[in-house]
């Protein structure tokens, strides 16, 4: 394979079964293939993926020392900015040259779980930039809601009940991450000098790219192929969490970001399932020997993330 597939999701909202199928029939097959797909027709308008970015860009425009008391260091639930080489996407091949910036779910200071210290149930940090708040948390709903109907596709495609992943979602863990890339072509001798190469760890990512390229995804045939930006497209792809759930059924596949020719922004979604939600493969494939045990997701995230940010390991 040396592209990508295009799948439009508009028949998961069917009311018909067949058109519903179909579209899990082809989500089905990139998720065993390759673990990547671009989604059309996905029912997020244009002009708030514009807005996003456009927030992104007024978010890393400003001056560090405005950037670093919002510090993800400071937030043990995976929230808040990373600073430029903060990051070790792949601990071998040394720092990304990137700068992000999370947001999870919108708890407030008084929610119980927030109250009770639970894993990656903490509060957003938010700038000091008029309607930044209210914009970002409308994109990431609008990818919430559309990670779910993925989700339900997938229900299809593996024979379960089409709700089956409904309960693990209801108050997942859920990630928007805005990510800036420096122009930095020819200054690194890495292929992956941007992004380390690497695998997601949650159930589902969808990225929405500018148009600088530098995305690339590893096939099965180990050669790294070009995932460009394609007009309205989501890029989406399979975590290991689901991988892992699915019994190795669906795979997640390496990927990176060379070094860009020119300044370049994406903005990534991570959807996880619900911290307490059990990730076992015998729940979606009960006839087969299990190549996993069970185990709690915010486990699963909490032991990935402390191998990608040495200062969690550090913390424990």
């Amino acid at each position: 394979m040396k592209t990508l597939p295009i799948i439009s999701v508009a028949g998961l909202r069917s009311q018909n079964p067949e058109e519903r199928a179909q579209v899990a029939r082809q989500l089905g097959i990139a998720c065993r293939e390759v673990g990547f797909f671009y989604v059309i027709d996905h029912g997020i308008d244009a002009e708030s993926i514009r807005a996003a970015f456009d927030n992104a860009q007024r978010f890393f425009a400003l001056p560090l020392a405005d950037k670093q008391p919002l510090s993800i260091k400071l937030s043990p639930h995976n929230r808040g900015y990373v600073a430029m080489a903060d990051e070790k996407l792949n601990p071998a091949s040394g720092a990304d040259m990137k700068e992000a910036f999370n947001i999870g779910t919108d708890f407030p200071a008084d929610h119980p779980d927030v109250v009770a210290g639970k894993p990656f149930r903490g509060v957003n940090f938010w700038p000091e930039v008029p309607g930044w708040r209210e914009d970002m948390l409308g994109y990431f709903d609008a990818c919430l809601n559309l990670g779910r109907l993925i989700h339900r596709g997938f229900s299809i495609d593996l024979g379960l009940a089409e709700d089956f992943f409904d309960p693990h979602l209801t108050a997942p863990i859920a990630t928007l991450r805005m990510l800036r890339y420096p122009a930095s072509a020819g200054q690194s001798d890495r292929e992956d000098g941007a992004a380390g190469a690497h695998t997601d760890y949650g159930n589902l990512t969808l990225l929405a790219t500018d148009k600088v390229a530098g995305l690339q995804v590893a096939n099965r045939q180990g050669e790294w192929i070009e995932a460009p930006h394609v007009p309205g497209a989501f890029v989406c792809n399979i975590g290991d969490c689901l991988m892992r759930w699915s019994n190795d059924t669906y795979v997640s596949t390496p990927h990176r970001v060379r070094p860009p020719e020119q300044e370049r922004y994406s903005i990534a979604f991570f959807l996880e399932v619900n911290p307490d939600s059990i990730v076992d493969p015998r729940d979606i494939l009960p006839a087969e020997q299990p190549k996993y045990p069970p185990i709690i997701c915010s486990d699963y995230l909490a032991y990935r993330l402390n191998a990608t940010y040495e200062y969690r390991t550090q913390k424990q």
